[in-house]
């Protein structure tokens, strides 16, 4: 069997090296921050994780589910808290599914300590700087400033949005390469545990959203009974980091836009003005794969913005494709590796579009009324015609249906939904029999229109 090396021990890495040692490879991860797990400063903060179908299948794989739901927390729906001081609850899924916050950190240190347990060995303090491709000699930085070379037999990349073997893939002939930020950046804050221990100050069974329509504040609950908030903002402009210049500019802001949650933030200002400021980047890729010697996965070969929580849920997605082929091809790595990018490349491309598309819903539409009803006819529509309609939502979140028809239904449900609703009365017209025969055809013609195109 061919020894694997992957660059990158976050969380793709590490769960991909769990799956890899399972099927009996030799794996070694080479990492370039410190080890996380001994590191004790609480530094390293990042966006909170929502795991939700396609991740919990990948920890399946892993044998990791139990472990990993004992710090997760299952969140079924938005906590809409809206600029004029009013608040609404909005389910995810018609059934009751939930998606499930969890630490990056707490997650990521589980999936090494298991990969270690099977025979992983992770070098830390390792930065890869190029590969050369076609003789796969991957270049190192090491922690003390010396040079190291290795020549991989099978080399994965699964370093991330600025991955080097992605860079490098960008200077072989034919391959296309896109990537670019959007104006917002984010900032963590925080609301800490009440005064009781695990005592949560707001409710802790679903995703907090503070939309203001340029930008938007979240929060996600932890299992300590604190809350990870981030604040979604303009980098520059007349509403935006750049204009929050003193103290005083800070606080009037964050008081006038949010003031139900900032009495809930000691720490607000030290917070706000030491914690940093992330840009968000979108990658595409038209090569995934080099022959039968190197791949990118998880956000090495395709990074995406945050709003539809699927970054984690995508990349983990990619490892459990790349599993299930090596179960169908044993040591074919060439097909293997083909099969992988037909499967997972459209579908990477679909997820960053799709994403993007959520931004405008979190921050804008879900401050408006009108919106807000919609998904509720969203929500009986797919009750009472399971078989013909669902949600992109839900198929995004709650299935395994490719991320690449969830993108393409989008526009076919905008349609649908906006010719019901401009029909008006449609909660009041359901005990009609005569309007349930038309609903049903326009449900039906939706669906045919979905198969033929």
């Amino acid at each position: 069997m061919r020894n694997i090396t992957i660059l990158g021990a976050g969380l793709v890495g590490s769960v991909l090296a769990i799956l890899l040692r399972q099927k009996g490879y030799e794996v070694t991860i080479y990492e370039r921050r410190p080890d996380m797990r001994l590191d004790h400063s609480g530094g390293g903060r990042s966006i909170n994780l929502a795991l939700s179908e396609r991740g919990w299948k990948t920890l399946d794989y892993a044998q990791m589910r139990e472990t990993i739901a004992a710090i997760a927390l299952p969140m079924r729906g938005r906590y809409l808290h809206q600029d004029d001081g009013s608040s609404a609850f909005q389910a995810y899924g018609k059934n009751g599914e939930a998606i499930y916050s969890v630490s990056r950190g707490e997650l990521n240190k589980k999936l090494m300590n298991r990969a270690e347990a099977l025979g992983v060995e992770i070098i830390f303090n390792c930065r890869c700087r190029k590969v050369d491709v076609p003789r796969n000699m991957a270049y190192f930085t090491m922690e003390d400033g010396s040079e190291k070379n290795i020549t991989a037999d099978l080399l994965i990349g699964a370093d991330g949005a600025f991955s080097a073997l992605r860079t490098s893939y960008t200077h072989l002939d034919r391959t296309d390469f896109q990537q670019f930020y959007i104006q917002h950046g984010y900032k963590e804050l925080s609301i800490p545990p009440g005064t009781a221990a695990h005592k949560w100050l707001i409710e802790n069974d679903g995703l907090h959203i503070w939309p203001r329509h340029n930008f938007m504040m979240i929060a996600l609950p932890n299992t300590d009974g604190s809350f990870t908030c981030t604040l979604f903002f303009p980098f520059e402009g007349a509403t935006s980091f750049e204009s929050l210049k003193s103290p005083e500019d800070i606080k009037t802001f964050m008081q006038q836009q949010f003031p139900d949650v900032c009495p809930l933030m000691p720490t607000l200002m030290e917070d706000f003005q030491n914690n940093p400021i992330s840009s968000l980047v979108t990658t595409k890729i038209s090569r995934w794969h080099y022959k039968a010697q190197s791949c990118l996965i998880g956000d090495a070969a395709h990074a995406i913005v945050p709003f539809y929580g699927q970054g984690m849920n995508a990349g983990f997605e990619d490892c459990s494709v790349l599993f299930e082929l090596i179960e169908k091809h044993g040591e074919d790595w060439a097909t293997i590796l083909s099969e992988y990018e037909l499967a997972r490349r459209d579908n990477g491309d679909a997820i960053a579009d799709l994403a993007l598309f959520n931004f405008i819903e979190m921050r804008d539409k879900v401050a408006d009324p009108v919106f807000l009803q919609r998904k509720k006819i969203e929500k009986e529509i797919g009750r009472r015609f399971p078989e013909q309609f669902n949600s992109v939502y839900e198929m995004v979140s709650f299935s395994y249906v490719p991320y690449k028809y969830a993108w393409r239904c989008i526009r076919a449900q905008d349609a649908l939904l906006e010719s019901i609703q401009k029909e008006g009365g449609f909660f009041e017209k359901l005990n009609q029999d005569d309007y349930l025969v038309q609903l049903e055809k326009k449900v039906n013609d939706y669906a045919e229109a979905l198969k033929v195109g």
